[in-house]
Parts: structure tokens; sequence; C-alpha cells
């Protein structure tokens, strides 16, 4: 019932940011206290089980939903950003969009050899990001053992890309 009770505090915007798009807005989710907590404390349910030692979220919503759930479960938080804005040494991964490329970047010191590492974000979409996320985490020695996500796209078959990590979402809408 919980998870059905994070979806109500999801806002659907019709036509956004194209004609036939049902935009799913989670800002109305951030806009309540008691929304906010349900989210962060479902999310933080799928982790139940999971032996990890980091929590590392994607810029910038990851970072929203994966920084409460790393202090809460007392755990180091790492911070997967845009190209450039990290200012240690880095590696990056680079990864298509729909019209383009992207690139994110790791600090090199932030995941060892050996560490189990959860990964948090927002959104599952086509997969992309989140799996570039994975190689740099994969790169740098460590193991990617769950992927968690407030909500699922389901119809732009991200769970495919990233059929060989164990992936988990909060809730789930057909379509794109």
């Amino acid at each position: 019932m919980a998870k059905e009770d994070v979806k109500s505090y999801i806002r659907t915007i019709p036509n956004f940011p194209e004609e036939g798009v049902m935009f799913r807005d989670i800002t109305s989710v951030l806009e309540s206290a008691d929304g906010l907590k349900l989210a962060i404390d479902e999310m933080q349910k799928c982790l139940e089980g999971v032996e990890f030692d980091k929590v590392a979220g994607l810029e910038s919503r990851g970072f929203v939903f994966g920084m409460p759930i790393a202090y809460n479960m007392h755990k180091p938080f790492e911070l997967i950003r845009k190209a450039g804005k990290l200012p240690g040494p880095t590696i990056s991964e680079s990864y298509d969009l729909e019209y383009g490329q992207a690139t994110i970047e790791i600090h090199k010191s932030s995941i060892q050899p050996g560490d189990k590492v959860v990964l948090v974000d927002d959104l599952i979409a086509t997969g992309g990001t989140i799996e570039a996320a994975a190689k740099l985490v994969e790169r740098l020695g460590g193991e990617v053992v769950r992927m968690v996500f407030l909500l699922e796209l389901s119809g732009l078959n991200g769970r495919e890309k990233l059929k060989k990590y164990d992936v988990e979402s909060v809730v789930s809408y057909e379509g794109k």
C-alpha cells in the first residue's frame, strides 16, 4: 500500500515536454514533507537484506534521494556528477542521449576495489545514465549490488539494458 501512497504524490503533466508524453513530476513529492519522507522510506526499504558499503547518487536528483538513505543507514555517500564539476582526479564515462552524448564523472578515490555499492537515482527510463554510472563503479573495482529508483517508466525498457544488475523501483508507470 505504501508504494501506491508514493504514487499519489507524483504529479502527472500531460503533453510535456511534447504532445503525447505523460510527464511524471517528482517535484510534487519534494514539496510535501510527508511525500518526501514516504519516498525516502520506501526507497530505503528496497535495500533491506542487501549488504553494501557505499551509496552513490547521480546528479542531481540522485543526491536528493541517495544522501538521506546513506545518512539513515550510516553509509558514506559518493557523488556522480556531470563532467567538469568535481575538483579532484576523476574518471569519466560517456553515454548516448536521444540527441547526442553526455558524460558523467566520479572521483578516483570514491570507490575502492571490492566496495559494494548501491546506485540511487530518481528515475529509470532508458537506463543509459545509470548504466554509465555502474561502469564507473566497476572500472574502479567496485561492485554494483543494487540500483534503486523512486520511479520507473517501464515503456522505455531501461530494465532490459540493465538486466545484469539488481534493479528496484518504488513505483512504475506504463508507457513513456
